[in-house]
């Protein structure tokens, strides 16, 4: 290619010379290349359109972009092998340009296929536990395999520099102490990233999972490698270290399932009867959707100078169902009290001192001192 390239620059000064036929070699080099790509990528979504699964379309879209730089670079390089004049140049960027493309189609496989996985997880349907579980698992091993891919190509870059490349060389000599300097300058980010790993193979905690923390009831909304994301009820975030979770209490409602008791605790007089107040909840409780119909009751459960607490349990299939139906019942149960039992109400009573009689003489005749 460069004798052929040098009967048209004859003329020109050498370094001229050379740095038109660096550049003609290099315009050949990609346009083949990007040729060879638009053919190759045109065949794979004719492949992926025939395919019914969508996870070779995401995949084909992922990595169009990518591969069309990585065919770009290829193309430079083999030019460059046949053109001693763009070999000079490329082969100082090669180092830098080589690792990014490849880190880069590393990425988009990573997360093209993390969202292929995502669409067969519907958390949306009712008994949606296993895939919250999967979601979780999948948006974890994500962001611990975006931290590796930018780690590794960081590194493979900067070791293209021969000053870093021998600082490198140095201090794999005396590995002891560049282990414990590299130990304590990275815990943290090491401790999160073993804590991601932890999250990932025990699951404490899922995507969408109901948690009390900190005294606050909310939603697992978003799992990264440092930290957990809490949707509080009121749209507030609680933003929690991933640690958290993993070394201190906290209450999860749905371990292992979504489905959850819930109690109403009604203050009525000692005197209130039970058993009307029994049915009309099993009545307003059926009548209510909400209810799952695993279990219903009334019990009273503890007695003071001047109530008793009686106690009004009722299950549903989620969190959310359930604190609306608590609401729902304590409302029409008290509504109920009021109008057909208002005696039940607790009251205060107050008895009159006893009037004590003054002691007599015998004669009818009251004593009294002077």
């Amino acid at each position: 290619m460069a004798e052929w390239i040098e009967q048209f620059t004859g003329r020109l000064p050498v370094w001229g010379e050379q740095l038109v036929i660096a550049a003609v070699a290099a315009g050949v080099g990609i346009a083949v290349a990007l040729l060879a790509h638009a053919a190759l990528f045109h065949v794979l979504r004719r492949i992926a359109q025939a395919s019914e699964s969508e996870t070779d379309d995401i995949l084909v879209q992922r990595l169009a972009r990518p591969a069309r730089y990585a065919f770009v670079a290829l193309g430079i390089a083999y030019a460059a092998r046949e053109t001693p004049a763009l070999d000079a140049g490329w082969a100082k960027v090669a180092g830098f340009v080589m690792p990014f493309l490849l880190g880069w189609i590393a990425f988009a496989l990573l997360h093209g296929f993390v969202e292929a996985m995502v669409l067969r997880t519907d958390i949306t349907v009712e008994d949606n536990r296993n895939a919250r579980r999967r979601r979780t698992r999948l948006a974890i091993f994500s962001r611990i395999g975006t931290f590796v891919i930018v780690f590794v190509t960081i590194a493979l870059a900067l070791f293209a520099i021969p000053g870093v490349r021998q600082i490198g060389i140095t201090l794999m000599a005396s590995a002891g102490l560049a282990a414990l300097a590299v130990g304590a300058a990275a815990q943290p980010a090491l401790k999160a990233l073993i804590g991601g790993f932890q999250m990932a193979l025990t699951e404490p905690i899922s995507i969408d999972d109901v948690v009390i923390i900190d005294g606050e009831w909310g939603r697992i909304e978003e799992i990264r490698t440092t930290y957990v994301v809490v949707r509080i009820w009121d749209d507030r975030r609680l933003v929690v270290p991933t640690t958290r979770f993993l070394e201190e209490t906290f209450q999860n409602w749905t371990k292992n399932a979504s489905q959850l008791t819930g109690t109403v605790m009604l203050y009525l007089d000692h005197a209130a009867r039970i058993e009307p107040i029994r049915v009309e909840f099993a009545r307003q409780v059926k009548a209510d959707a909400r209810w799952d119909r695993r279990a219903q009751g009334v019990q009273v459960t503890s007695m003071s100078d001047d109530s008793m607490e009686v106690r009004l349990l009722m299950t549903a299939k989620d969190a959310g169902n359930l604190f609306d139906l608590r609401c729902a019942i304590r409302e029409g149960m008290l509504d109920w009290i009021r109008r057909e039992m208002p005696e039940a109400l607790v009251s205060r009573r107050t008895q009159p001192a006893p009037v004590v009689e003054p002691a007599g003489d015998g004669r009818g005749n009251s004593t009294k001192s002077h």
